[in-house]
């Protein structure tokens, strides 16, 4: 049975928390000092320490240092106060705090916070068994790689995942971003809960509004109907914001609102709704220059990252190409059904390649080898520009123009498919800045974000990614020089 730490100096509080604890299916303790709490804590280390901030002889966050080194596997911690602010929040996340609740209790919040603790009780254990498989087998909740960088991420992961902690996560387009998001949701105490991501790049500025705190029916045109945003539908769960440098400067207003006071108000509505959610947010730019570009408010930024995951590309993590591949790989095999393999002489040439697409280019390099291929996968079976990248890691002279990028198509490739790697490429050459790519490709903004709509779509053949495929295998081939 589950076991709960009960701090605070008010008896009747004391009580009431108690008894409701108690009804949870948790055995309890309780104290009324800091001093109490130490003497409790050296007696039976809890599940859960339900804490309040003001303690007659100190800080309730102080308990942390108590709680620290005691075991491995330390127990949630629920601060209670009743003169919340954003300094002692922050300051609280920081510390490691499971969740943070003001006085007076929202008691049916609480109940599922000690639902989610019950449920997740094994949590510490798993951990520590998948610690050991990365060391084993490289892998780690879906995440592949035992170079150093991957190895201090998932460190991180796992000290970070079990608290509520919002976490900005920077990389390179293709890094694996939202592969690192999913594995902080399922090492949550929130992974019973929904997992909602957001590309905020894929969403016409004019809509994200709505779609993100829903609105109410006939608060604009074609609103027929009342419709709950990604906030709503994210409760009890985890809201992943991709690609936030995206989202319009005047929502990230609306946005750093609802993150300060859990609570929001959907479109044409004026009733405020109570929210619980954790944020996760990517951007593939780099941060500091987004802010200075206007492009992300300073305020938002800091109320973000009160953790950062800085994922490095994958030519900065060779030895995590052939984990990789390998896994992909498996990956066809068990889905198409059919055995195959590398060549020793095919890997190595995958190591010296460039990867300027990181992760996901990977991915879609492994997929067209396999088509490719027989039961062996060797050099010939890789595209061309990889083959040629095992000679040189350099771009070549021909890339060097004035956007940098060549992009290569095959002849056979429906006019569609053409187009779709066109903008895709365009926008990567760009850096994902939708303004200037739509210039240079001589399309409206509004037409861009259709086509990037549109490619969302199962139908699309996209898959939600957002960089381009490897082409149709054809044995001639033509190139599009930006």
């Amino acid at each position: 049975m589950a076991h709960a730490l009960i701090v605070d100096d008010s008896a009747s509080t004391l009580e009431s928390l108690e008894q409701l604890v108690k009804l949870e299916g948790f055995t309890t303790a309780t104290a009324a000092t800091m001093d109490q709490a130490r003497a409790e804590l050296a007696k039976q280390l809890p599940d859960v320490v339900l804490v309040d901030l003001n303690l007659p002889d100190g800080s309730g966050l102080n308990l942390f240092d108590s709680i620290n080194g005691v075991s491995e596997t330390p127990p949630a911690v629920v601060l209670i106060t009743g003169q919340a602010s954003l300094d002692s929040a922050v300051e609280a996340l920081r510390r490691g705090v499971s969740d943070y609740l003001t006085k007076p209790l929202d008691v049916e919040r609480l109940r599922k916070i000690l639902q989610d603790i019950s449920q997740t009780k094994r949590l510490p254990d798993e951990l520590r068994e998948l610690r050991s498989e990365q060391q084993r087998t490289g892998r780690f909740v879906g995440i592949v790689g035992r170079s150093e960088p991957i190895v201090r991420a998932c460190e991180l992961i796992s000290r970070i995942a079990p608290s509520s902690a919002s976490v900005l996560i920077t990389g390179e387009s293709g890094s694996g971003k939202d592969v690192v998001a999913r594995a902080i949701h399922e090492l949550s105490r929130r992974r019973h809960g929904p997992w909602v991501p957001v590309n905020c790049g894929a969403i016409s500025p004019s809509l994200m509004e709505s779609e993100l705190f829903g609105h109410e029916r006939g608060s604009f045109t074609g609103a027929e109907r009342r419709h709950k945003g990604y906030f709503e539908q994210a409760t009890r769960g985890t809201l992943f914001l991709d690609e936030i440098t995206e989202m319009p400067i005047e929502l990230q207003v609306k946005l750093l609102r609802v993150l300060e006071t859990n609570s929001m108000s959907r479109v044409g509505g004026e009733q405020p709704i109570q929210v619980d959610v954790r944020i996760l947010a990517a951007s593939n730019r780099n941060v500091q220059q987004a802010i200075d570009d206007g492009k992300l408010r300073p305020d938002l930024y800091y109320r973000l990252k009160v953790f950062q995951i800085d994922l490095a590309p994958l030519r900065d993590r060779r030895e995590d190409i052939a984990l990789l591949a390998q896994a992909f790989l498996e990956d066809l095999i068990q889905s198409e059904g059919r055995t195959k393999r590398f060549s020793d002489q095919a890997l190595t040439v995958l190591g010296q390649y460039h990867w300027p697409g990181n992760v996901r280019e990977l991915r879609n390099v492994v997929h067209f080898a396999y088509v490719l291929s027989e039961d062996l996968i060797d050099v010939d079976s890789l595209p061309a520009e990889v083959q040629r990248g095992g000679k040189q890691t350099e771009p070549s002279v021909e890339a060097k123009n004035e956007t940098g990028g060549v992009l290569t198509v095959r002849v056979g490739s429906t006019i569609a498919e053409v187009e779709r790697r066109l903008i895709l490429a365009t926008l990567r050459e760009y850096q994902e800045d939708k303004p200037k790519s739509a210039s240079v490709l001589g399309i409206s903004l509004k037409t861009l974000y259709n086509r990037l709509n549109h490619y969302q779509t199962p139908e699309s053949g996209s898959g939600g990614q957002s960089d381009e495929q490897p082409p149709s295998p054809s044995t001639k081939e033509w190139e599009v020089v930006p």
